[in-house]
């Protein structure tokens, strides 16, 4: 018999694991579609690539790079539905949406990566240009042409779809722009057209195959063989100029900022949330976009000491669902304690509190209002109450300081105070009769009368 391991896991490797989720994406109908364009996809790169070794043309390789970036495009596509079946996990707590734009900025780091590798062979192709045969370079562009645009138009890409119409416009983007704002103003009937924000994908590959064109020509015509080198710069530029925005874009996802359009929006959230009842402070607020179109958020929020909690809880939380769908929200009580002398007992060693004198403490303001260290008003950025340590008003002692005033015996002066029996059995002092205490100044046998000794007699 074989031994028997208890508490042991089984470990899959990662192929193993990879083709767990492929299967699991792959249950998926919608997924079908996606992966038939991902096959067609891969038989017209490995034509354009024969293709570009047979005419010797950087242009045309340049713009077979267009066709590998559909096939990243439509692994983002599938990975944002894999990311739609996947719940959040104890690993993961805020789901897997950070995949899809993980995705996202790795292809278009990719293509940018392709266009600056272009660039190089084309700096190289200048020193020493070879011969282009067009025999397939015609047919090359426009099977790329076509396969492009029907991939792009064809399937909803949720991710590029939301990265194109967010990040900020490409300098192609602009300078077709101007260019349909002229037409639109000889033809006003084209501004449904062309006015919109065109889509940058389908953009790039019109003008890489408008280039293509323009290189057959002038090679059929002139056998001018340097233009196939300028086209390959030209598609190389405008696929950097194309990529380089939503890079940035995804890049500052991951980095976890604050998007730039709901600063506003949020900054007016946060004092509607600090006008609340029970509502001290808010502090310590951090908010970042987890995914395409979703934020994320905590804020730390300090309350009086009668307010209900779950109550505000529930108000914060109504007012910033609008905006932040995943949100943390910490409550807190204003919970300072203002301090007591009776807390502490006193010690056996001080026998009688007459000879001591007791400084009483100084009352502490609003806790909201002072510093728990120099009592002076608090700043926004100073910490929470339940991150400090030594809180006055816990654990303060009275001061009593030992009174070393001596006084002298014998001189008619009584030691310590007086019971009240011992107060209630004296006479005043009546001058001149000997009474055994003065009524002000506590002497006995005291003059009654000024300019007269102690013992009566007149001053000479």
């Amino acid at each position: 018999k074989g031994t028997i391991h208890l508490f042991r896991k089984s470990q899959r490797s990662l192929v193993g694991k990879l083709t767990h989720e492929f299967r699991l994406v792959a249950a998926d109908r919608r997924s079908w579609k996606i992966l038939l364009f991902g096959a067609i996809n891969l038989i017209c790169i490995g034509f354009l690539l024969m293709w570009c070794s047979s005419t010797n043309s950087i242009a045309l390789t340049a713009y077979t790079y267009l066709t590998i970036f559909d096939l990243f495009s439509l692994v983002t596509c599938l990975i944002s539905y894999w990311v739609m079946m996947k719940k959040p996990s104890p690993v993961y707590s805020f789901g897997f949406e950070r995949f899809e734009v993980l995705a996202v900025f790795a292809s278009t780091v990719l293509a940018q990566l392709g266009a600056l590798f272009i660039l190089k062979e084309s700096a190289e192709r200048f020193l020493e240009q070879p011969e282009i045969h067009t025999g397939r370079l015609l047919v090359g562009t426009f099977v790329a042409l076509f396969f492009n645009l029907f991939t792009m138009l064809s399937i909803r890409n949720k991710p590029f779809a939301y990265v194109s119409e967010a990040a900020s416009t490409s300098w192609l983007q602009e300078h077709v722009a101007d260019l349909s704002r002229s037409i639109c103003g000889i033809i006003p009937g084209l501004s449904s057209i062309f006015l919109p924000r065109m889509n940058p994908f389908v953009l790039i590959d019109i003008a890489g195959a408008l280039a293509l064109c323009i290189t057959y020509m002038l090679i059929e015509i002139n056998n001018y063989f340097a233009v196939d080198t300028a086209s390959a710069i030209a598609i190389a530029l405008m696929t950097f100029g194309t990529m380089y925005p939503m890079s940035v874009y995804s890049g500052k996802v991951l980095l976890q900022t604050t998007p730039p359009h709901v600063i506003g929006q949020l900054d007016k959230l946060l004092r509607e949330v600090s006008t609340l009842d029970g509502v001290l402070e808010v502090r310590n607020e951090h908010f970042w976009t987890l995914g395409f179109g979703t934020l994320a958020g905590s804020v730390h929020v300090r309350i009086r000491r009668d307010a209900n909690e779950q109550m505000v809880l529930a108000h914060v939380t109504n007012r910033l669902y609008t905006l932040v769908s995943t949100l943390t929200v910490q409550i807190f009580k204003d919970d300072w304690i203002r301090p007591t002398l009776s807390s502490v007992p006193i010690a056996n060693n001080i026998l009688n509190l007459s000879d001591h004198h007791v400084i009483p403490m100084p009352s502490l303001k609003a806790a909201d209002t002072l510093n728990p260290v120099t009592s002076t008003p608090a700043k926004p950025s100073s910490p929470p109450p339940e991150f400090s340590f030594n809180t006055p008003g816990k654990n303060v002692s009275p001061v009593i300081l030992l009174n070393n005033q001596t006084r002298p015996y014998g001189l008619g002066f009584t030691h310590g105070s007086a019971p009240y029996s011992s107060v209630l059995s004296q006479g005043f002092g009546i001058p001149g009769m000997g009474a055994t205490q003065g009524f002000r100044t506590g002497f006995t046998n005291v003059p009654s009368r000024y300019g007269t000794n102690a013992r009566g007699q007149p001053r000479p």
